[in-house]
C-alpha cells in the first residue's frame, strides 16, 4: 500500500488482503473507505446495467457524461482480469530467487547507464524532493523494467471489470472513480491510460488514488503524465511519494550484519532498537567493523538463521509504504546500492532449502494453532502473526527462534501432531 497510497500497492493486483500481512512481492490493495465497504451488495445482471448505474456515482464525483462515455467506449468485462484476480499461486519463489531476478546484472547495468544518461533530470528531481536518484531508478527498474513493461490493459476496462464482477468490488469502484477523475482533469486520454490488470499505471505503477494524491507535473506541461517516454513526471511522482512518507536523505535502507555465535534469533521480531544496543549484543557490520548509526534499526532474517542478516533503518519502512513486502523493499534497496556502485550481499542464501507451497503453509499454520501457537488464521501467507507463532514454538522446543517457515519445521510439526 496506508493512505494507500499506493502505488504498486496494487500492482498486486488486488489480491491479498490477509490478516497476516504480505510476505511476498505482492502488495496489499488500498483500504476501503467506510462508504465503500459492502462488497456483497447485489449486482445488476448485465455489465451494461451496472455501467449505467455507475454513471450516477461518476457524475457525483465530478465526471462529465462526455468523459464517461469516451472512457467506456468499447469497454466490457475482461476475462483475463477476472482470471488474474482469482489466481492464487500454489508456489511462491523464495526470496533469493526473487532478488536474483529483481536485481539482475542486466538491470544493474541499465540502471547505471540511465544514471549517467539522465543525470541532470535525476539530480533536479532529487534536489526538489530529497530522494536519491539511485532509489528512483531502482523503483523504475523493478516496477516496469525502466518503462519496458508497464502493462497494456486499458485501465478503465480493468477497473470496471473488478468493480462489476471482481472479488473486491468496492476497491474496483474506488479506483475506477479516481481513474475517471484523472481523465476529467486532462492528464491522460483513455487510449493511453493502460497498465496492469489491477489498475497500476505507468513507469512507476501508481494506482489511480495514489496518482491523485502524489503524482506531480515535473515537466511543467500542465499534465501529470506517468506514461511519457522521458519518465520525468513518473520519477518525480515516486520521489514525492517517498518524501511525503518521510524519506531521510543520505540515510541507507539497511546494512548487512554479522551476528555473534549463540545469538538470540528471537530478537529478529521487527522491533527497532538503538544501534548501541545491537552493538552491545555483538552485532557487527558484515565486514567486521562497527555498525553505522542511522537511528534505530530492526534485525531482519529473510531466510532464517541459515541466511544473511540485515539491520534495517527508517527508509526501509518508507519503501514498504510503496509496496508492503519485505522482498520488494530489499530489492529496491539493494538494486539502488548496486546502481550506486556497491557490491553484492556477502552472506550466502540457503539455496538448497525447499520453499513451502501455499498448501503446506496453510498446513503449517493449522498445526501450529492445534499445538497452541495461534497464527490468527490459515491463509497460506506467512506474515507477522505466523512468524510470532513459529518463534514461540521454536523457543518452547529449544530451537533457533528465527521464525522461518522451513520444510524441516513443517515435518517436525507433523510428527508432533501425529504423536
Amino acid at each position: 500500500m496506508t493512505l494507500r497510497p499506493i502505488v504498486a500497492v496494487v500492482a498486486l493486483a488486488a489480491g491479498c488482503a490477509t490478516t497476516d500481512s504480505a510476505a511476498d512481492p505482492a502488495p496489499a490493495p488500498a483500504p476501503r473507505p467506510a462508504s465503500l465497504s459492502a462488497d456483497a451488495s447485489p449486482q445488476p445482471a448485465t455489465f451494461a446495467a451496472w455501467r449505467e448505474g455507475f454513471r450516477g456515482r461518476a457524475r457525483a464525483a465530478g465526471v462529465s457524461d462526455r468523459v464517461f462515455d469516451r472512457a467506456f467506449a468499447g469497454v466490457g468485462v475482461n476475462a483475463e482480469v477476472l482470471r488474474l484476480d482469482a489466481f492464487q499461486p500454489e508456489f511462491v519463489r523464495p526470496i533469493w530467487d526473487y532478488l536474483d531476478s529483481a536485481v539482475s546484472e542486466a538491470r544493474i547495468a541499465t540502471g547505471r547507464r540511465l544514471r549517467a544518461e539522465r543525470a541532470a533530470d535525476l539530480e533536479a528531481i532529487s534536489a526538489r524532493f530529497g530522494v536519491e536518484p539511485e532509489i528512483l531508478l531502482a523503483i523504475w527498474g523493478v516496477e516496469s523494467n525502466f518503462g519496458g513493461n508497464y502493462g497494456s490493459i486499458p485501465v478503465i476496462e480493468a477497473l470496471a471489470t473488478l468493480a462489476y464482477e471482481g472479488r473486491r468490488r468496492s476497491f474496483g469502484e474506488e479506483q475506477l472513480l479516481a481513474a475517471l477523475r484523472i481523465l476529467q482533469a486532462g492528464d491522460i486520454t483513455p487510449e493511453r491510460m493502460v497498465g496492469s490488470w489491477a489498475g497500476a499505471m505507468g513507469h512507476t505503477q501508481f494506482i489511480p488514488t495514489s496518482f491523485e494524491a502524489y503524482a506531480v507535473d515535473f515537466t511543467g506541461d500542465g499534465r501529470r503524465d506517468l506514461w511519457a517516454p522521458d519518465a520525468r513526471d513518473a520519477l518525480a511522482s515516486a520521489a514525492n511519494y517517498l518524501a511525503r512518507f518521510g524519506w531521510r536523505t543520505g540515510a541507507p535502507w539497511g546494512v548487512e550484519a554479522r551476528l555473534p555465535g549463540g545469538f538470540d534469533y528471537a530478537l529478529a521480531d521487527g522491533t527497532s532498537r538503538p544501534i548501541a544496543d545491537w552493538s552491545a549484543l555483538g552485532v557487527r557490520a558484515v565486514g567486521g567493523g562497527p555498525l553505522p548509526d542511522h537511528g534505530d534499526a530492526a534485525l531482519l532474517l529473510p531466510a532464517g538463521a541459515q541466511g544473511p542478516a540485515f539491520l534495517t533503518f527508517h527508509n526501509f519502512n518508507v519503501i514498504r509504504r510503496y509496496n508492503n513486502a519485505t522482498s520488494y523493499a530489499m530489492a529496491i534497496g539493494h538494486l539502488a546500492d548496486r546502481i550506486a556502485g556497491r557490491g553484492p550481499f556477502a552472506g550466502a542464501w540457503p539455496r538448497g532449502e525447499r520453499a513451502l507451497s501455499r498448501t503446506e503453509k496453510e498446513e503449517l499454520q493449522t498445526l501450529l494453532t492445534r499445538l497452541g501457537y495461534d497464527t490468527q488464521g490459515t491463509d497460506g501467507i506467512v506474515g507477522p502473526n505466523t512468524r510470532s507463532a513459529i518463534r514461540a514454538f521454536q523457543v518452547a522446543r529449544g530451537l533457533p527462534a528465527d521464525g522461518f517457515d522451513s520444510a524441516p519445521l513443517l515435518e517436525r510439526l507433523r510428527r508432533e501432531t501425529r504423536g
